[in-house]
């Protein structure tokens, strides 16, 4: 890794070799790679799935244009033209957020202490982020938590778009960041005047360097540096320190960071195009389609459509002997071919987006679980591959936790086992299930029967309320048959 920032002698010294002849500094690195980045088709797919999932598809942009002269399209705004969004795209990803991180994660570890910790951890506000964070995976190929201290010296989580994000990676598989870039704006005012300012943050083993981008330069910021975090002794001296792994962690959808919306908008705006087609067509009456007139008492057809939209009536005349007339060319509109087509598009954007049709014919009557099963397929496998990305993430975030819990007197947990459950909200014939689990009685473990309950959520404090039930019982067994004083060969002496 090269250091990114030293005084300016070291600079010039420290150079990155580019070919036999071009040298060129850090600060002019980060440059380009902020222009590469920003230009990039990449970028382009993050914030499209940021739009699409927002409702902002293409079709808001659409325009109706007629051939003109010389063959050109030209824009016309007296017909009709609907922008219809289905937003097919949105529900997908609510789908598959909820199907893996719309249940509680369970920690498994069998230290007490450690479970306890980490399930301060691990709180109602760490779902939420990890649901948010989980749509900008799919929205975005990849998703960022920042580990930091906040104000109050508070260990704290927090997530970064991807579009913010310019990871440099030590390895071609993605799996260890040498450094990284963050860019993002600001509004800031000049007296009454609102200002966008674009900041740039630079994240390395030594710390965070501060800048504002200014028409694609870097100035510093004060302050230029600071540590990832401080320490305060009791004499009130501050000391920073730094991580010896850059606090940024990915959580990323897929191996290759694709994100969803790269395999589903061609198919989610050909569903808005024939939507937006459909109804314009139905809206083109006699009023406003084409017409065919003979002998019209007039020549202006202008003017002829302001008095037929007016009047609803047209004026003709008969020359020489043949009677005026008005006529129609009308294409008719097949309401099921259209419903056809909308149907083709939703499945094709369900199992090319690996969800499921909540609306499945499977699911009809009292489904069994294999039927169910059958339909929970694709989003499965795709879950499977979301859920690996995530448990590497999950150890990369626990290193930090560990070293939170050291550093802060509350134990050494680094060589301590634990695992991280993703509880997937999968319908089910609860039933089926219940029977299935009864079967197993005396062939399994507890533990595994209790894991499989549809009723559990977190199968160890499920096995401890057990066991205080048996406990209670217990107890109360042996009170009801214990003898009175004085009873059963018992002799009180005074």
């Amino acid at each position: 890794m090269f250091n990114f920032f030293q005084s300016e002698t070291e600079r010039v010294n420290n150079i990155i070799r580019m070919g036999a002849e071009t040298v060129i500094t850090d600060e002019r690195f980060i440059e380009l790679e902020i222009q590469r980045f920003k230009a990039s088709r990449r970028r382009k797919e993050m914030f499209d799935g940021e739009r699409y999932f927002a409702g902002n598809h293409d079709i808001l942009k659409r325009k109706r244009t007629v051939i003109g002269e010389g063959g050109e399209l030209t824009e016309i705004d007296n017909l009709p033209n609907n922008r219809i969004v289905d937003n097919q795209y949105k529900k997908m990803v609510n789908q598959k957020t909820n199907y893996l991180l719309g249940q509680p994660i369970a920690i498994r570890t069998e230290n007490e202490i450690y479970d306890k910790l980490l399930t301060q951890i691990f709180n109602k506000r760490f779902m939420r982020l990890m649901k948010n964070l989980g749509k900008d995976s799919l929205n975005e190929g990849i998703g960022w938590l920042y580990v930091y201290y906040n104000e109050h010296g508070e260990f704290t989580l927090k997530k970064f778009k991807a579009y913010e994000i310019i990871p440099g990676w030590r390895d071609v598989d993605h799996t260890i960041l040498d450094y990284a870039i963050r860019i993002y704006e600001v509004i800031a005012y000049e007296g009454d005047q609102e200002k966008t300012i674009e900041k740039v943050e630079v994240y390395d083993e030594n710390g965070i360097h501060y800048f504002t981008l200014e028409d694609g330069r870097l100035v510093p910021d004060n302050p230029f540096f600071a540590n990832y975090f401080t320490t305060t002794d009791h004499e009130g001296n501050d000391q920073g320190w730094n991580w010896s792994r850059i606090p940024l962690i990915p959580f990323k959808y897929n191996s290759e960071e694709i994100p969803l919306i790269k395999n589903v908008k061609s198919l989610q705006d050909g569903l808005n195009i024939i939507l937006s087609n459909f109804q314009n067509n139905m809206e083109e009456d006699a009023r406003n389609t084409i017409l065919v007139l003979v002998n019209y008492d007039g020549e202006k057809l202008g003017e002829f459509r302001k008095n037929l939209a007016t009047y609803g009536a047209v004026k003709v005349k008969t020359v020489d002997g043949a009677a005026g007339d008005l006529k129609t060319l009308q294409v008719e509109v097949n309401a099921e071919n259209y419903k056809a087509i909308i149907e083709i598009f939703k499945k094709a954007i369900i199992e090319n987006a690996m969800g499921y049709d909540a609306k499945d014919d499977r699911l009809s009557g009292e489904p069994n679980q294999m039927n169910i099963q059958s339909m929970y397929s694709d989003i499965d496998l795709d879950a499977n591959e979301m859920e690996t990305e995530y448990q590497a993430a999950f150890e990369e975030l626990l290193w930090f936790i560990n070293c939170h819990f050291a550093n802060t007197g509350l134990g050494d947990f680094e060589d301590e086992p634990v695992e991280i459950i993703f509880n997937r909200d999968m319908l089910m014939n609860e039933a089926e299930v219940i029977e299935n689990i009864n079967k197993s009685i005396g062939i399994l473990s507890d533990e595994t029967l209790v894991s499989q309950h549809p009723w559990v959520d977190d199968p160890q404090a499920e096995l401890e309320r057990k066991k205080a039930e048996k406990e209670a019982a217990m107890a109360e067994y042996q009170n009801a048959f214990k003898p009175y004083p004085g009873e059963g060969g018992v002799v009180d002496e005074e």
